[in-house]
C-alpha cells in the first residue's frame, strides 16, 4: 500500500484539484493522510466534504498546532501504514499513472529507495535527470513529491525550514540509499502557495544577489551544506 501524506497550511483553495487527482490514480491500493498544520482558512470544511463524498476510501484527517512543514510531514508519517510513502504538497496535481509508475519501479528494483520524476511548475517543465550523487551534492533538483520505500525513510529534520527536500535526499545518500528518475512529467505544481511557489529563474540568483528572496535562498543553501559538510 502507498501512504499519501499531505501537509496543508492555508491551502483550502488549492487542495481540491490535488485530492481529485488522487482519486483518478490507476493505482488503487493507497491511504490518504491529510495533516492540517494550524490553518486559519476553510481547510477543515473542504476536507470533511471530500471525505463524506468518498466514504469507501481510506482518508484520514488530522489537525494540530502550526509547527512548519517538516514536523507536519513527520507527524503524518507516524499515522501511516503503507509500505511506500509519498509526501504530496497540497498544490500538486498528479497524472493518473503517477503512483502506479513509481510503485512499479520500487517493486522491480529492491536496491532503489525512492523514485522521482520530472514535473511542471505552472507551464514550466522541470525535466530533471538521472540520479547522481555528485549532482545532488552540488544542489537541489529532486522534488519532495517522490515515492519512498518506508523502510528507508529517515524522517525529515524538523530544524530545517527551507530546502527540506534537498536535506532529505542528502541524508538518504549518507545512508547509502539511492533514487531512480522517471523520464516524464508525472505531476504539476499549481502556481501559488506551495513547495515551489518561490521559484525564481536561475539567472536571478546571479544578477540580483541583493534581493531578499535570493539572500534567504543562499542562507538556506549554506545551512544544508554546513550540515552535510559539502564544499561551497
Amino acid at each position: 500500500m502507498i501512504s499519501i501524506i499531505i501537509p496543508v497550511h492555508n491551502q483550502a483553495t488549492q487542495i481540491t484539484l490535488c485530492l481529485h487527482s488522487i482519486l483518478e490514480q490507476t493505482e488503487k491500493d493507497w491511504e490518504l493522510i491529510i495533516v492540517n498544520d494550524g490553518s486559519t482558512d476553510a481547510i477543515e470544511q473542504v476536507v470533511e466534504n471530500f471525505i463524506n463524498k468518498n466514504p469507501n476510501k481510506k482518508i484520514y484527517f488530522f489537525s494540530k498546532a502550526n509547527e512548519g512543514s517538516n514536523p507536519t510531514r513527520n507527524f503524518g508519517f507516524t499515522k501511516s501504514q503503507g509500505e511506500y510513502v509519498i509526501f504530496c504538497d497540497a498544490d500538486i496535481i498528479m497524472k493518473p499513472e503517477m503512483l502506479f509508475s513509481m510503485k512499479e519501479i520500487l517493486e522491480k528494483n529492491l536496491d532503489i529507495s525512492f523514485v522521482y520524476s520530472s514535473f511542471y511548475y505552472g507551464a514550466k517543465l522541470f525535466r530533471l535527470h538521472e540520479y547522481s550523487q555528485t549532482t545532488l551534492q552540488q544542489g537541489p533538483y529532486i522534488h519532495t513529491t517522490s515515492l519512498i520505500r518506508r523502510s528507508d525513510f529517515p524522517n525529515f529534520d524538523p530544524r530545517i525550514k527551507r530546502l527540506q527536500d534537498w536535506d532529505l535526499w542528502l541524508t538518504m545518500l549518507e545512508n547509502r540509499k539511492t533514487g531512480y528518475w522517471i523520464n516524464k512529467p508525472l505531476f504539476k505544481a499549481q502556481l501559488g502557495k506551495g513547495h515551489f511557489s518561490q521559484w525564481l529563474p536561475q539567472i536571478t540568483y546571479k544578477i540580483f544577489p541583493f534581493l531578499p528572496s535570493v539572500k534567504k535562498y543562499k542562507e538556506a543553501v549554506n545551512i544544508i551544506k554546513n550540515k552535510h559538510t559539502l564544499s561551497s
